[in-house]
């Protein structure tokens, strides 16, 4: 069954480093994936995303979908520019510390997470993305948090990995919010 994903924000937040660590988890798990960045010119502070179609069939298709089953969105201009590519019965995952709580549409369900402001009170900001990352594996459950873990150790190039301990926390903060509560 196929599954198409865009996370997206602005330069500087790691959208894309979070899109390459759960495409590597879906190839972790055995699935075929096509992984698809895209960043303006401008780089930190411009609008970055990636979309990422997983299939644990052999044919997996392309990017650039007119519409996608997760959107994962760090900011308010994305929200707002992918908010209509959700597909009917989709999940639009946003970060509440940068974006405004609407619920534009009823056919699909929301989850706001304080993303940026748990992140804050692990200490740093910058783990926003894979704490995000945390959220959309528990709201889509398509890949375990083991499996993230390892993709992640996988990705981090190695003058990095001082910080995997504190992105595999960062993670867990994600993936243990209970977002069971909100309102779909």
């Amino acid at each position: 069954m196929e599954n198409n994903f865009i996370i997206a924000g602005f330069g500087g937040q790691g959208v894309l480093l979070a899109g390459e660590v759960l495409a590597n988890s879906f190839m972790l798990d055995g699935n075929n994936v096509t992984w698809y960045p895209s960043y303006g010119a401008e780089m930190r502070g411009g609008t970055v995303n990636c979309e990422i179609v997983m299939n644990d069939t052999e044919d997996v298709s392309s990017v650039n979908k007119s519409e996608t089953d997760y959107i994962l969105t760090l900011n308010q201009a994305s929200f707002v520019r992918f908010l209509p590519k959700v597909k009917k019965g989709g999940c639009i995952i946003a970060n509440s510390t940068l974006v405004e709580e609407k619920r534009p549409r009823d056919d699909i369900k929301y989850i706001f997470v304080p993303m940026t402001e748990l992140a804050n009170e692990l200490g740093n900001t910058k783990m926003t993305n894979i704490l995000s990352l945390g959220v959309l594996v528990k709201a889509c459950g398509l890949t375990s948090l083991e499996t993230v873990t390892q993709a992640l150790d996988k990705v981090l190039p190695p003058h990095r990995k001082n910080l995997l301990p504190m992105n595999i926390k960062a993670l867990n903060i994600g993936y243990a919010y209970d977002f069971s509560l909100v309102r779909a």
